[in-house]
């Protein structure tokens, strides 16, 4: 048995009633399927929307040199799928360019003209600001480290500015790791360790109910046994903050107990 619309995870998969990217026929139902045509972001940060108005909710960005699959457009705006984290809205058309030539190069400083993690070419930037596609670092904490005081915005993925997931993305990325955009899919990453057993590096996530916006709870890093880093609203940045307090109050807001996740077991 094929999986249908109903099935599959519409965050991620690239179909609507009315159309469907042809690599899905007979896999999800829709009036009629289409190749995806390849373009990439052109400027250093493109934000992605749920709908086609630039209004709609902000769901995710792409960085420069980041492959995006369009299918449909609708005046100046585009509808496909971020290649990277397979996330699924619209940009405008001005902030891409055709193809999704390959980046020898990715950005590893924080300081530099374009994101930590945007996928260039050899000269594009000085050498001290990148490192050759496939040379990663070991530490995702210390990445993360390296955004402290990182302006905190729903929807955002940079380094100019971030939300909790967007963070935890952006660290396991430089590191050669799965980095999937939402809370709810972080929470399936490694394995399940106990709040005892917990310590840096490990994922801390409180799920939240369903709701009318994108986000599906709140992430963050274990620093050490006590504190965790993440990107949070309440300070409005990225911080180190005791697990304990940030436990307390995500809790009194309605999350779910917290689960801990090992990356690597």
């Amino acid at each position: 048995m094929t999986p249908d619309a109903a099935s599959t995870d519409p965050r991620t998969t690239l179909a609507r009633p009315d159309l469907a990217e042809q690599a899905l026929e007979g896999l999800v139902r829709a009036d009629s399927y289409l190749p995806a045509r390849p373009m990439h972001a052109a400027v250093p940060v493109a934000d992605l929307h749920a709908g086609a108005a630039p209004a709609s909710e902000r769901i995710d960005q792409l960085l420069f040199g980041e492959a995006f699959d369009v299918l449909d457009q609708q005046g100046d705006r585009l509808w496909g799928r971020a290649r990277r984290d397979g996330m699924v809205g619209w940009v405008s058309a001005s902030a891409l360019r055709p193809g999704a030539p390959r980046p020898s190069h990715r950005v590893t400083a924080i300081d530099a003209p374009l994101p930590l993690n945007a996928l260039v070419a050899e000269g594009d930037l000085p050498a001290s600001d990148l490192s050759p596609v496939g040379a990663f670092e070991s530490d995702p904490v210390a990445v993360a480290e390296r955004l402290l005081g990182v302006r905190h915005s729903l929807g955002a993925r940079s380094s100019a500015a971030t939300d909790c997931s967007g963070l935890i993305q952006q660290a396991l990325y430089a590191c050669g790791l799965a980095g999937p955009r939402h809370s709810d899919q972080q929470a399936e990453l490694g394995v399940a360790v106990e709040r005892d057993t917990a310590g840096r590096g490990d994922l801390v996530i409180w799920l939240a109910e369903p709701g009318e916006h994108s986000w599906t709870g709140h992430s963050a890093f274990m620093l050490d046994t006590d504190r965790v880093l993440h990107a949070t609203g309440h300070h409005g940045a990225v911080v180190i903050e005791s697990f304990a307090e940030a436990d307390a109050r995500y809790r009194a807001d309605g999350f779910h107990a917290p689960v801990f996740r090992r990356l690597q077991a």
